[in-house]
């Protein structure tokens, strides 16, 4: 009786150990961090809470973006979204065309908000 129940204890330890490895290889925050070592893009949203502010990574810069809900003809939507960049020193080697592709990332999933950028980015956009 003894046996059986060590050997059910040990199958449910490694559940819970190959349980807690997919959660660490599926996390948000360590796939964010491994974007901006790799100088790649990442981008963490919840679509459906206005709340969540969006964070993204791209070449090792990162943003954040706070969401504001208006109305457009039909429904309320997220009509505005405010980005900062975390640290401006990461700025450093990003061009108008990476914001630019920034811009039009954000434009995608939201398609009715205006995208403003917070200072000092906003000293590079040409076009309001």
């Amino acid at each position: 009786m003894i046996v059986i129940l060590f050997r059910i204890l040990i199958i449910a330890a490694i559940i819970l150990l190959l349980y807690s490895i997919i959660q660490y290889f599926r996390n948000p925050e360590r796939l964010l961090q491994h974007a901006k070592i790799s100088n790649g893009f990442y981008f963490i949203d919840e679509q459906w809470n206005s709340k969540k502010n969006i964070r993204l990574v791209y070449k090792g810069c990162q943003f954040e973006g706070e969401k504001y809900v208006g109305t457009t003809e039909n429904s309320f939507e997220i009509v505005d979204i405010h980005v900062t960049v975390t640290d401006p020193i990461e700025l450093q080697g990003l061009t108008r065309d990476d914001i630019y592709f920034l811009e039009k990332e954000l434009l995608i999933r939201y398609p009715y908000a205006k995208v403003t950028w917070k200072h000092p980015i906003d000293k590079l956009i040409v076009t309001k």
